[in-house]
């Protein structure tokens, strides 16, 4: 079933686990799917992972754009070559923005504050410069705050607050365009076994970070109800489905794809 065929979606941070994931999940359904990454190179990798046959749109249905969602100009530059190409965007998947992964006695209270400002700047600044064609298509937004590489208790703090501004962004923004027709969520994804893997990868990250990133998925999958981490497929599969006409009645929601941790780590009634 292609339940995207003749849909736009843009994908921001495609080059990592969950945003490729997410990517090939897209196409599979019958996309025209945009990459937003840091590198053309990586980006054009994932692409060999998309469907052969692409005849159900036309044969070139992907586009790869090395974009720093950080600078104002580029995300202007993106939209306008998505436009240019496809001519409309009915899916914006944010997953791009990343905090502080400094160490927890390297990064002061205001540091903080200013990686969560930041981080909430850059999200809302896509959304709002994709706003305007995603309001011509009734589209949909899914923000997806990221985990990748938070392993200090200073970095998870900032992840934490982070993910709350994004789930107040998200509502807000619901509210602000739900008369347009565009809807607005947000994935809450748990530590994900590639977490790891994206942590390899940044240079700035220690040995030390990476063991306790480890003993973070390691907590993570004990205290699942479903005994185990998410995988960046898991995210897709629920970010897909927001996107969907299936969830066209769910709008300002954050969902939760951590197998039941956030459940386990409620108090019960006194």
């Amino acid at each position: 079933m292609k339940r995207f065929k003749e849909k736009t979606v843009v994908v921001t941070g495609a080059d990592s686990h969950i945003g490729r994931a997410t990517a090939i999940r897209f196409a599979n359904e019958g996309a025209n799917v945009i990459l937003v990454g840091s590198s053309t190179d990586t980006l054009n990798q994932i692409t060999e992972g998309f469907p052969q046959d692409r005849t159900w749109i036309h044969t070139d249905n992907f586009l790869t754009i090395a974009c720093d969602i950080g600078v104002k100009s580029q995300v202007q530059e993106m939209i306008k070559t998505v436009i240019n190409k496809f001519e409309r965007i009915d899916i914006l998947v944010n997953n791009a923005a990343q905090t502080s992964q400094s160490e927890s006695d390297d990064l002061s209270t205001e540091q903080t504050h200013s990686a969560v400002d930041d981080y909430l700047s850059e999200t809302l600044y896509v959304c709002q410069t994709a706003m305007p064609h995603l309001i011509q298509s009734k589209g949909s937004i899914i923000n997806v705050p990221s985990f990748a590489a938070c392993s200090s208790e200073q970095s998870a703090a900032t992840y934490d607050a982070a993910t709350s501004g994004i789930t107040d962004l998200t509502r807000t923004l619901a509210s602000a365009h739900s008369a347009d027709g565009v809807r607005v969520n947000a994935v809450n994804p748990s530590v994900t076994q590639s977490d790891i893997s994206d942590a390899i990868q940044n240079t700035d990250i220690q040995n030390t970070d990476i063991t306790d990133l480890q003993a973070n998925i390691d907590e993570s999958s004990d205290n699942s109800a479903l005994g185990r981490c998410a995988t960046p497929s898991d995210i897709a599969a629920v970010i897909t489905f927001l996107a969907s006409d299936d969830a066209a009645m769910i709008t300002g929601t954050n969902l939760p794809v951590d197998g039941g941790v956030s459940t386990a780590n409620r108090q019960p009634p006194l």
